[in-house]
Order: structure tokens, then C-alpha cells, then sequence
């Protein structure tokens, strides 16, 4: 049985039953289960939206408190490790597998979506602009890398430097001792199964929507439900065959070639655009995201409609800690080798860099076209967001290539978060371990993918907003716990090193 099944009994099975639980109530309950869904995001969102805002700024502040602080020279997996990946292969699955999805749908949709109808009232177009560029930013920047900065390198620590199991569980050692090898360490486990599911299928029904458009735009094939559940049975089948071949080889392939692409893609665009007012505008926006991080990262609505809030930021911050323990876990596994402040650095802000500069190119060459002749992107994008990017494409040459290009992006992006969300919770699932059985990836990838479907059916948008608002709550106590327990273990480790330097160098001046 080992062969195919290599299982944590008391994490796998409930895992599993709630999953199919949810599946069979989301497929079958038909329009109470859609209304029962948007009432539940709106209750979370109403209620609870100022403590996701709290916990994601705590996150930052502990990121930045290890980078610029005293722990930031202790290696992971220790003094003489070395990384097991080139910076190049770092950064291209960090990229691939953390923000693909939602880079390919949101670069278009969101700048246009703040511009046409702006969160802050503002009077002026380009003061519109700049702020429909600074609160995309906000929710593809320093924030959310720093979510999954505090999951990865928690479980990297723990895993490569204190030799516990490579589980969610171990995290909490300090805090819960050997009790994290009971049930309350199943309980922890199996949250982050949940929560990674959902955050995952929250992904892979975006994407398949906006296969669909843009299979509609080049094709003219019917882009209704149907189609979108077509197109994740067949990437689903193509994850498969990836999550088989493992980590070094199906998935660091398909990062590098995704890497590749979209480089190339974002090149194309740029030089089709206004390059130089791209370039500048860049600059710009970046230059006031940073002046400005503080009060966009603790806007929380107060005294006006909290809409705005509920289905941006604390949607966006919902998905990103709901997506924590898959990103978080496949970042530990690529990073043993770096040290505590090149991780945090690099984690935090090269990918956010990248990001920015893909928001600037696309967003702001939707920003100057609709500023040009208003309407004509918001008039389509905000009746159906999935089509945003193919109808900025529409007003540039080599449209027909240009959005087969951006259709084989989002696939590929689509296959590399299922394989790779695949190979974490196999590990969560299985106690830990690094290499468990091929049988049991295949069936997580193809669960992921049935749960996406589920989602589809249960209530589209409304109900993948709901899984992840409501397994992001859930998982937020548990990254807030897991900060102390971090930060417990590390000061730990340095005043063993502080006695150690002193019995060996008694005369020495110690900070």
C-alpha cells in the first residue's frame, strides 16, 4: 500500500472528508448554497476586516524586524549549507507559483476597475490613476510576499535547522512542545489543508474564466460554465502529469519556460505601448507606493461603506493567508541554503519589484488608453472583469498573437500552482515528508481541481470568495501564533550562541 499511499492518518482522512463534504454541499445545494456563500463573505468582510489589516501590517513588521535585525545572518539548514537552486531558478518558481493567476487577471481589471470607480474619492485624472495604481500594488506587494515570507521561512527554520518533520506542526514546537505530534498538531494540519485548497481552487477558477475569455475572443467558443469546468479537467490532467515528475524537474521546468514567456510577453507589450511614459510611470508609482505604504496598509474604510474593503483588500488579504501554506511551504522547500535576511529580502522584494513593473506595463497602458478616451476599456471590463486583459490587447498590433500568448500564460501559471500546490499538501498530508508516494500527488491534484469545479457550480465568484475569506480567517490566528513562535525559537538560538561565545571567549565585549 506504501507504494501508492504513504499517509498521516489523523491529518489525511479529515482532510479528505471535510473536502468531499463541502464538494457534495457546493455541487448539490444549488441556489441557498450560493446565497449562504455571499452572506458569509459579507459577514466576514463586515466584521472581521480590521483583523485581517492588523495581522498582515504584524507580519511585515516581524519580516522587517529579521531582515534589518539580529537573526539575519543565521543560515537555513545551517552554517555549511548551501542553496539547493540558482538566484535565476529561486526567483522564477517564487514568481510562477506565488502571483501567476492573479497577475494575468487583475494587471488589467483592477487599475481600470480603481480609476473608473476610485476607493478614496480624489478629484484630478492623474491623481485617479496613481491611486488605482498604489492600491493594485498594495495588493500585490511587501504585504502579501510578507504573509508568505513568515510561512516559509517558519517552517524552513524549523525543518532544516531544528530537524522536525516539514509540516505546519513543527512551527509551533516552542510554544506547544512534543503536544504538536498529537491532535493538536492535527488540528493545525489539517487547517492548512483546508485553507491551502481553497486558496488554490480560488486561483484555478479565476484562471479558468479568463481561459475562457480569451478562447471566446480569439475562437468565438462560448465562454460559459461549462467551458471553464472543460478547461480545468484538462489542466487539471496536465498538473498530473507534471506533479508526477517532481519538484526539480516537471515544476522547475515549467517555472523556468513560464519565466521565459513572460518575460518576452511583458517585452512585447512594452515596446507596443508608450514605452519611455511607462517607464517614468513606473518609477512614479513605485516611488509613491513606498511614500505612502503606511496609510494604504492601514486604509480600512472607517466611516464610509466598508464594500470597497470587503471585496478587495480583505478579499485580497483572505486569499493571500488562505494561499500562505502552499506558497509558504513550496518556499521553504527551494530556499534551505539562504540566510534569514537574503530570504526576507529577497522574498519580499524582488518579486514585488517584478510586479510592480508588470502592473506599470499593462495596468498603465489601460490607465493612459482609458485617460485618452474614457470609457473604452471600463465600459467592458467593468461588466466582466476575466476579459480585461484581451481587451487591452485588442487595441494594440499582433492582437490575435499577443492573446494566444496571454491564453498559454494563464495555463501554464494554471499548472504550475495545482502541481505545486499538489506536492504541499501531499507533504502536510503525509506527516511530513518530502518524497511521499506518486499515487497520493495524483490524487490531490486531481481533488484540487475538483474542489475548483465545485466552487464553479456552487456559486462562481461569490462562492470562491467565500472559501477563501472563511479559511483565511482560520489561518490568520494560526500566522499570528506562528510570528510569536518564530520569533520565541530564534531568540532562542542566539542566547545559546551569546553563552557560547562567552565560555569560549571570556575577555570578549558581547553586545
Amino acid at each position: 500500500m506504501k507504494k501508492y499511499f504513504d499517509i498521516h492518518p489523523h491529518v489525511f482522512f479529515p482532510s479528505l472528508i471535510l473536502i468531499l463534504i463541502f464538494v457534495g454541499v457546493a455541487i448539490g445545494g444549488g441556489e441557498p448554497v450560493r446565497l449562504f456563500f455571499e452572506h458569509m463573505t459579507n459577514f466576514i468582510t463586515t466584521n472581521f476586516g480590521w483583523m485581517f489589516i492588523i495581522g498582515v501590517n504584524v507580519f511585515l513588521i516581524v519580516c522587517l524586524i529579521i531582515g534589518f535585525g539580529k537573526y539575519g545572518k543565521q543560515r537555513l539548514g545551517g552554517k555549511k549549507a548551501t542553496p539547493d537552486f540558482t538566484l535565476t531558478s529561486w526567483f522564477a518558481m517564487l514568481f510562477s507559483a506565488g502571483m501567476g493567476i492573479g497577475l494575468m487577471y487583475f494587471s488589467v481589471s483592477e487599475p481600470i476597475t480603481h480609476f473608473a470607480q476610485p476607493p478614496i474619492p480624489i478629484e484630478g485624472t492623474t491623481q485617479k490613476a496613481m491611486q488605482a495604481l498604489n492600491f493594485t500594488y498594495l495588493h500585490y506587494g511587501v504585504h502579501a510576499w510578507a504573509i508568505y515570507s513568515i510561512v516559509g521561512l517558519s517552517l524552513a527554520f524549523f525543518a532544516f535547522n531544528k530537524g522536525l518533520p516539514f509540516s505546519l506542526r513543527s512551527i509551533f514546537f516552542p510554544i506547544m512542545g512534543r503536544k504538536i505530534f498529537g491532535w493538536r498538531g492535527d488540528i493545525i494540519d489539517v487547517i492548512a489543508v483546508l485553507a491551502t485548497l481553497f486558496g488554490l481552487a480560488t486561483s484555478l477558477g479565476f484562471g479558468a474564466r479568463q481561459i475562457a475569455s480569451g478562447l471566446n475572443y480569439i475562437f468565438g467558443i462560448d465562454s460559459g460554465l461549462m467551458t471553464q469546468i472543460t478547461i480545468i479537467i484538462i489542466i487539471t490532467l496536465i498538473a498530473t502529469i507534471s506533479v508526477v515528475t517532481g519538484l526539480k524537474k516537471g515544476v522547475k521546468l515549467l517555472s523556468r519556460l513560464n519565466l521565459f514567456v513572460a518575460v518576452t510577453f511583458l517585452v512585447t507589450m512594452f515596446l507596443l505601448s508608450d514605452s519611455v511614459g511607462i517607464l517614468r510611470l513606473f518609477v512614479q508609482s513605485t516611488g509613491s507606493y513606498f511614500q505612502n505604504l503606511l496609510s494604504l496598509g492601514t486604509y480600512s474604510s472607517a466611516l464610509v461603506s466598508s464594500e470597497w474593503q470587503g471585496n478587495w483588500t480583505v478579499f485580497y488579504w483572505s486569499w493571500w493567508i488562505a494561499w500562505s501554506p502552499f506558497v509558504g511551504m513550496f518556499i521553504a522547500r527551494i530556499s534551505k541554503g539562504r540566510t534569514l535576511r537574503e530570504f526576507i529580502f529577497g522574498v519580499l522584494l524582488v518579486p514585488s519589484l517584478m510586479t510592480f513593473l508588470w502592473m506599470a506595463v499593462f495596468g498603465g497602458s489601460a490607465l493612459g488608453l482609458e485617460i485618452e478616451t474614457p470609457g473604452l476599456l471600463s465600459d467592458l471590463i467593468l461588466k466582466d472583469s476575466s476579459t480585461s486583459l484581451f481587451v487591452l490587447l485588442h487595441e494594440y498590433p499582433l492582437a490575435s498573437i499577443t492573446s494566444f500568448v496571454g491564453i498559454f500564460m494563464v495555463s501554464i501559471f494554471f499548472v504550475t500552482s495545482s502541481d505545486s500546490g499538489s506536492l504541499v499538501i501531499d507533504s502536510i498530508t503525509s506527516g511530513g515528508k518530502l518524497d511521499a508516494p506518486v499515487g497520493q500527488r495524483i490524487m490531490w491534484a486531481i481533488t484540487e481541481g475538483l474542489v475548483a469545479t465545485a466552487l464553479l457550480l456552487g456559486g462562481g465568484l461569490k462562492a470562491m470568495q467565500a472559501a477563501s475569506v472563511s479559511s483565511g480567517i482560520l489561518f490568520l490566528l494560526v500566522l499570528l501564533l506562528m510570528c510569536w513562535s518564530l520569533l520565541k525559537s530564534l531568540k532562542r538560538v542566539r542566547k545559546r550562541r551569546i553563552k557560547k561565545h562567552r565560555v569560549n571567549h571570556p575577555n570578549a565585549w558581547i553586545e
